[in-house]
């Protein structure tokens, strides 16, 4: 009986194929359904870009799947493969905790829950939170969520922007990976394309009761792409500032009353502390202004027996609550602490760590520990574990306007670039122990500590990824060129074992633009563009990632780079490849092949030259397969397979059978098919690679349905 494939479940397959092709696997996939494409169609299709692009090409396919039984099987039992298709929301620890000193805001609690309880009647709730920085929008935000728990059973989902590197927070596209993050979706099911991620949002909402709270955003176009579908799914936009565009429930958080203020001030210092500077309460409320983040540094002072604002400060008409607390607490711990407090903020550090405050201010580590934890105490940075402290944005912003004119402009920049020495001599190392083996990491510098090995490596520099990526844009700044160009080079382990696209994306872009304009045609440029061309390739922005990866072929063959040269051809040929461009592609993977074997013995790369070889044999055996030219395509990858085997590289062995099987597979050699899945499969166990043996139980039941039809 021939099973229908209507063009609705076609073009719905076809989509997410395009948009989630994440991974290995997802790449396995992406190729595999363009074969079945091409072999549909009896031609080269090219991958489309657009959902208009998918739905046109469904129903060029369509009448030919009825006219083709087999063809229909086949791509009945590809649509039941997508590997997320068993993705479901878990709801992750939900809200963080509240403040204990939360006070009135009775009448925002009430909009937010006419908002959160109105009838749907075809409108998504939305509400967008705003207010100016310090006035308490997030602690509203929380304090309401911690109390709808029974409202909202399939979950609580945080994503705060306020951490992000740079004065503007994430793409929208990166937004959306730090929200499925928090719905529970493993990083090798998270679709690499802004509009995949959406897809698969929307999909794990339909039918939800979920509260989704998007703190400190600060753009109409982060959070455009959140607002639900569904009506039992609460969308809540906190902004510190202005509102922005946003069609939402438009929701002001004003200053506290005096009355409110005074609630708060006793809630934190106690009602005794507060009775004893009775004398002072109209001038401090009065220069708090009814903004909780003073009222709440100011009771802190209380409680530890210190008047706040001892010497009431002459400010002028309209004064910043929050700049005035800051200005106060400088003068309060004295000139050292303030100094270091004002050259760390100059960066814009998303992280803060007793290393980084050290270099900042030229003192000792422990010096700097110390000073933080007196700063925290001060309410001037706030803890976010691990030692690790952070700014509130405006707090950061006043104690950098601050730094000049306090310490001069020389100190200041000798302060950046001791910090950014600092970062790039643990990142160097850092980037050394996760790649040891890769010629696309520095050498480790003689001087820092040395991390253990590859794990400790790689989890400095995830811990450090924040300060990574600004401190590119830092080292820019202040004309640091080869620092920015190095620095960026450092984050190649994040961005081909970690996945972290999004993260380390807007650090190469500067540093590939830096690279053209002082380093032009050179190494280091060819460097940087591959490293581009490969971020954006994994997100499937092709056109981009093809611009990147021909300007790192131009600048390595300008620099006389061969190994390079063939490293940018090579991955051409695998954007091409993406694409279902199997003709293009085979032409580049012979074109890298010719400039391999122009690297002479005793070249860089002569050692390495065997392995590349025969990856580059196994990318030609790949596109053969797209070509329809099966036996070609055989023989590459047999030989791949045997050199790996005979190297002991299991995952690479295995990687290679899982291509041979689908090859014999698309010749009818069914049964030789189901022996190269067995022997995948008994490679992969130990290596516990579950996405790649989820895709071989696929690929072997479609290898059993096609034997038992024949």
């Amino acid at each position: 009986m021939i099973e229908i494939v209507t063009v609705s479940a076609l073009t719905a397959f076809l989509a997410a194929v395009g948009n989630g092709a994440a991974g290995e696997v997802g790449k396995q996939v992406l190729l595999s359904t363009g074969v079945l494409v091409r072999r549909t169609l009896g031609r080269e299709t090219p991958l489309p870009a657009t959902e208009e692009g998918w739905e046109a090409l469904a129903r060029q396919m369509h009448p030919r799947l009825g006219e083709d039984g087999r063809g229909s099987g086949e791509w009945a039992l590809l649509l039941r493969s997508l590997p997320d298709a068993a993705v479901a929301l878990r709801p992750a620890a939900g809200l963080p905790p509240a403040t204990r000193d939360f006070t009135d805001r009775e009448a925002v609690l009430r909009q937010l829950k006419r908002e959160a309880t109105r009838a749907a009647d075809g409108r998504p709730r939305v509400a967008l939170l705003h207010g100016p920085p310090g006035i308490g929008t997030s602690a509203v935000a929380l304090h309401w969520g911690a109390a709808q728990i029974a409202r909202y059973p399939d979950g609580q989902f945080y994503v705060d922007l306020s951490d992000a590197a740079g004065d503007h927070g994430p793409e929208p596209a990166t937004v959306l990976l730090r929200l499925l993050r928090q719905m529970g979706v493993e990083p090798e099911r998270i679709p690499p394309t802004e509009a995949g991620r959406e897809q698969l949002y929307r999909r794990l909402t339909a039918g939800r009761r979920a509260l989704m709270v998007i703190d400190h955003a600060s753009s109409v176009a982060q959070v455009r792409n959140l607002i639900p579908a569904t009506p039992e799914v609460f969308l809540l936009v906190v902004a510190s500032g202005p509102p922005f565009a946003l069609e939402a429930e438009r929701i002001a958080v004003p200053p506290l009353s005096e009355r409110d203020g005074l609630r708060m001030l006793r809630k934190v210092a106690g009602a005794e502390r507060v009775a004893r500077a009775k004398p002072r309460m109209p001038a401090l409320l009065d220069t708090c202004a009814g903004n909780a983040f003073a009222l709440k540094a100011a009771a802190m002072r209380l409680l530890v027996e210190e008047p706040p604002f001892a010497d009431p400060p002459d400010e002028p008409a309209g004064h910043h609550p929050v700049h005035t607390m800051t200005r106060d607490a400088c003068r309060r711990l004295g000139p050292e602490v303030a100094r270091l407090c004002r050259l760390t903020a100059l960066g814009g550090w998303p992280a803060i760590d007793a290393r980084l405050a050290s270099d900042a201010a030229a003192v000792a580590e422990e010096e700097a520990a110390r000073m933080l934890a007196t700063a925290a105490d001060a309410q001037l940075v706030e803890s976010v574990g691990d030692g690790r402290h952070r700014f509130r944005p405006e707090v950061r912003r006043h104690l950098a306007d601050a730094a000049g004119p306090e310490h001069g402009i020389p100190e200041c920049f000798a302060a950046v670039s001791r910090v950014l020495d600092g970062l790039l001599n643990r990142a160097l190392h850092a980037a050394h122990a996760a790649l040891p083996q890769s010629w696309r990491t520095e050498p480790a510098p003689a001087q820092g500590t040395a991390y253990g090995d590859e794990a400790e490596g790689m989890a400095a520099l995830l811990a450090e990824a924040g300060n990574l990526v600004r401190a590119v844009a830092v080292a820019d700044e202040y004309q640091h060129i080869d620092t920015a160009l190095r620095l960026a080079r450092a984050l190649w382990p994040l961005q081909l074992k970690a996945g972290h696209w999004d993260e380390v994306l807007p650090a190469l872009r500067i540093a590939a633009r830096c690279a053209d304009e002082h380093q032009p045609r050179s190494r280091m440029a060819g460097a940087l563009h591959f490293q581009l061309g490969h971020c954006l390739g994994e997100m499937g922005r092709w056109e981009e990632a093809d611009h990147a990866v021909r300007a790192a072929v131009a600048c390595e063959r300008a620099a006389g780079h061969l190994r390079g040269e063939a490293s940018s051809v090579e991955f051409l040929g695998l954007l091409c490849l993406n694409q279902w461009r199997y003709e293009a592609a085979y032409e580049r993977f012979v074109e890298a092949e010719g400039v391999y074997r122009r690297i002479a013995p005793g070249q860089e790369g002569a050692r390495d030259l065997p392995r590349a070889l025969a990856l580059i044999g196994r990318h030609q055996g790949r596109a053969l397969r797209g070509l329809g030219q099966l036996v070609e395509s055989r023989l590459r990858l047999e030989a791949a397979r045997d050199f790996f085997a005979e190297r002991g590289e299991a995952y690479n062995q295995a990687r290679t059978l899982t291509d041979l099987a689908e090859t014999l597979h698309d010749a009818g050699e069914h049964s030789e098919a189901l022996l190269r899945i067995a022997e995948a499969e008994r490679l992969l166990r130990p290596e516990r690679a579950t996405p790649h043996l989820g895709y071989l139980s696929r690929l072997r039941l479609r290898c059993e349905a096609a034997g038992q039809a024949e």
